[in-house]
């Protein structure tokens, strides 16, 4: 008998010690907001609210400034650039502000991904475009300037916590260089300047360290084949690659299940970092305006493709989840939390959250 009992006891144990036996990991979605550093604590409480009840785990934000007291229909705190008027001269702000939405993101479980910079500042142009256009500045002498600016971003000390960002791993999810890099160069010239989108990460993980607990992503580009750049499988410095894609093509689960065996062979993880589904009735990569989709016809847009994302056991964010009704202007892809689709989304969210995942993002969530 007793012998019998340590056979058992064997078993019992190697069972749960093998590897085998480790639970598989589970997906998560989130949103996008790229002007959240604006927002007012109750608009910040609103949305935070609305995403953790559709356990969505990561916001992410930009740096970019804003210049009006309304955008998307939010009414919002206006704020300059980083780097208003002279590159390497900072109005800290926007850093100040986001301060306040980390924490408050914190206490509903959610944390920031920072875009650092964006295409879409460069090709306004802020002072760096302005300085160097959208072609010179990913080549040569800028980069030594925007690595600094990089650095302070990183080592900006939280004004409550009193910590650099870079320690900041319970509040940061990730960092990422720029949004949709080089993205208006077209796909020749992103493949021919696949270092630059290294190098930056390299930066980066220089001043977060190895073992940091925040990610290094890529921040994407304009569809799915574009933003997985063969390259960057091979960077040691960058943690995930981020997808962007609009396109039906794209937001089908047998696209996405090649590149995360990808990922998977090169030991990278992947996010779809931003789709949507266009309010209006045309193409869904092409929403500048049209006649309104039906509701019951959106949400089973929404359905579909958040459904064709989590079943790649890929995790993903929205673009974009507004505090407000969404005032469907141009190129609308957005859902206030009070609109009629948002029921749609926040299923997707609550399926994606229980669903299987290619990647495990577990140590870097809340």
């Amino acid at each position: 008998m007793l012998a019998r009992f340590f056979a058992l006891l064997c078993v019992a144990l190697s069972v749960v010690a093998s590897p085998t036996a480790r639970a598989t990991p589970k997906s998560f979605a989130g949103a996008n907001l790229y002007y959240a550093a604006g927002l007012s604590t109750s608009e910040q409480n609103t949305l935070f609210s609305a995403m953790k009840s559709a356990n969505m785990k990561v916001l992410r934000v930009w740096l970019d400034g804003q210049s009006t007291a309304t955008t998307k229909g939010t009414t919002i705190t206006s704020y300059n650039d980083l780097e208003p008027n002279t590159v390497g001269t900072y109005d800290d702000t926007v850093l100040n502000l986001l301060d306040a939405v980390m924490v408050n993101a914190h206490s509903y479980g959610i944390k920031l991904l920072i875009s650092m910079h964006s295409w879409n500042a460069l090709s306004r142009p802020d002072i760096y475009g302005q300085w160097y256009g959208t072609g010179y500045f990913y080549e040569q002498s800028p980069q030594q300037y925007f690595d600094n600016r990089l650095r302070h971003i990183l080592n900006h000390v939280h004004t409550t916590l009193n910590k650099p960002w870079h320690q900041l791993s319970q509040y940061i999810f990730a960092f990422e260089a720029e949004n949709e890099a080089m993205i208006g160069k077209g796909s020749d010239y992103i493949a021919a300047h696949r270092q630059w989108q290294c190098d930056r990460a390299t930066t980066i993980k220089s001043v977060l360290g190895s073992n940091s607990g925040i990610l290094v992503v890529t921040g994407g580009e304009s569809w799915l084949s574009e933003s997985v750049q063969p390259n960057w499988f091979s960077c040691a410095a960058i943690d995930v690659i981020s997808i962007h894609a609009y396109g039906n093509g794209d937001l089908v689960q047998s696209a996405i299940t090649p590149y995360v065996q990808q990922a998977q062979n090169a030991g990278k993880k992947l996010l779809f970092e931003e789709w949507g589904a266009c309010y209006f009735n045309t193409a869904n990569n092409n929403c500048p305006s049209g006649t309104a989709l039906s509701t019951s016809a959106r949400n089973s847009n929404i359905q579909s493709f958040a459904s064709a994302i989590t079943g790649a056991g890929v995790p993903w964010l929205y673009w974009q989840v507004l505090p407000n009704a969404d005032p469907h202007y141009g190129s609308d892809y957005e859902i206030g939390v009070t609109d009629p689709s948002w029921s749609a989304l926040k299923s997707a969210a609550q399926t994606a959250a229980t669903s299987n995942a290619a990647f495990d993002f577990s140590a870097y969530l809340l």
